[in-house]
């Protein structure tokens, strides 16, 4: 293999992983969409804290769903053949979330685009961790982060610029709707433009091996990794040994003898819950109202969200320069340490508040204090846990089981983030102190776990991931 064609497969494997990284996009944007749109729907529904909280936070539950049957769907139908569902899904959903006439209609709408975002959890890291080459890997897989991050950035960029032409959120904008309602109907664009990208990409090698189509599954490991017909073959072989013969992958492949489950599916767990539970969706969910509590307008409040999701663009892109080179566990690490300072220092800033709900107030020098620390907290875990989590969910899981493995770690995560966007509003209305607190105690957590669970993938291939992983459980089956 000559440098010139490894150059053209490896960009040739970077085209494909960025088209399918879209459905992060996708995710991105769905899932902060509500936030400018919130506290607007909150008053047009005339809803109460508890609502709606549960108005923003009940596509999580759809999310749970999607994640936890998209692995085997894509197990039995192809991943590609998935990607597209999860974009029709997205379209409808935008529409009808737009158009929506109660709360509980739009409640609704959210859960089928939660469906969406759920699939599009599980697919794409799968999909990208099995055409990517193993040298390359961690970086492709991490454009699934990136285009997350670009999601939430143009949600409520998009946000903004329609709140501004309308006045305000709650102003009616074209067509007599709304300018709420448009922010979410903008989302039509973006499902259109990921269905049309999923048509032309091709199948997974490892979907196409497990069904027995060879040539096919060859054919593409040609194009992505540009080598010669041996190495191919070989590669067919190793793929197929770590299948472990024909029989279709099933949910119940993941049991374990003592613990309920195979080690590694409760570390994939584990890490997902972790990602979640250090707050980060908060921010995306509720920083408009936040800062507007502590004495923002609405148009600066979503000028400081913008630069928010900007940050977390920027130090997406440094973690994808740096994940193959230092590897997935100190960035994870570095990250946790991080976190738990940035947090801790957001929980003393708000013992220091004065007020409550809409008259909240942070003296002097605290509330810069406390933005300050949000965008660091922001950049700890953009550099870390944001990217490098779904990289480790596309790897550490052997052949056979990873797409149904990848669909219970995602649902776990999907569940966690549920629970803490749901219980922010009303741990908000108790303190903030206590709620930052309790996310500054869980990054500190989320550190010791990686030092003492978390085994390092940098640069191995995944059947040798997967059979080292097997190997490891072996005694749990």
């Amino acid at each position: 293999m000559t440098t010139l064609d490894s150059h053209a497969g490896t960009r040739r494997a970077t085209a494909v992983a960025a088209a399918a990284a879209v459905g992060g996009f996708l995710f991105g944007f769905d899932t902060a969409v509500i936030n400018g749109a919130v506290d607007a729907l909150t008053d047009h529904f005339e809803l109460g804290s508890a609502l709606s909280g549960f108005a923003v936070a009940c596509a999580l539950l759809g999310s749970a769903i999607g994640a936890w049957f998209a692995g085997p769907v894509a197990d039995r139908i192809g991943r590609v053949r998935v990607m597209l569902l999860a974009a029709a899904l997205f379209g409808t959903s935008s529409l009808g979330s737009g158009l929506a006439v109660t709360v509980w209609d739009l409640m609704g709408w959210r859960v089928l685009a939660g469906v969406g975002v759920g699939v599009a959890s599980v697919i794409a890291p799968a999909y990208i961790a099995e055409i990517s080459p193993a040298a390359i890997r961690g970086r492709l897989g991490s454009l699934q982060q990136l285009a997350i991050v670009s999601g939430i950035f143009l949600a409520l960029l998009s946000d903004a610029v329609v709140a501004d032409w309308a006045g305000g959120a709650a102003n009616t904008l074209w067509w007599g709707l709304g300018a709420w309602r448009w922010m979410f109907l903008i989302g039509l664009i973006p499902a259109v433009i990921y269905a049309l990208l999923a048509w032309g990409l091709p199948e997974s090698p490892r979907f196409l091996v497990a069904r027995g189509r060879l040539e096919e599954a060859a054919g593409v490991l040609r194009r992505l990794d540009a080598g010669t017909p041996g190495v191919v073959q070989t590669k067919i072989t190793d793929i197929a040994a770590a299948l472990g013969g024909t029989t279709r992958p099933r949910l119940a492949d993941l049991r374990g003898r003592r613990a309920g489950l195979l080690p590694i599916v409760w570390v994939g767990i584990l890490l997902s819950v972790f990602q979640q539970f250090v707050g980060i969706n908060v921010i995306f969910y509720y920083s408009t109202s936040l800062w507007r509590s502590v004495g923002f307008s609405e148009s600066d409040s979503f000028t400081i969200t913008v630069i928010t999701s900007v940050t977390n663009i920027v130090v997406t892109i440094a973690a994808i320069a740096a994940i193959d080179k230092v590897g997935r566990k100190p960035l994870l690490i570095g990250g946790s340490v991080g976190m738990t300072l940035s947090l801790a220092t957001m929980a003393v800033c708000f013992s220091q508040a004065s007020g409550s709900g809409s008259d909240l107030s942070l003296p002097g020098a605290y509330g810069t204090v406390a933005l300050v620390a949000a965008n660091l907290f922001v950049v700890f875990f953009g550099v870390s846990w944001g990217p490098v989590v779904w990289v480790l969910l596309g790897e550490i899981f052997p052949s056979h089981i990873r797409a149904a493995a990848l669909s219970v770690a995602a649902a776990a995560q999907w569940i966690a983030n549920f629970i803490v966007s749901s219980t922010f509003p009303v741990l908000a209305a108790a303190g903030l102190v206590f709620a930052y607190g309790i996310y500054a105690l869980f990054a500190l957590l989320s550190g010791l776990f990686v030092v003492r669970v978390v085994d390092e993938t940098k640069g191995r291939e995944l059947e040798e991931i997967g059979g080292a992983t097997a190997l490891g459980s072996a005694g749990e089956r």
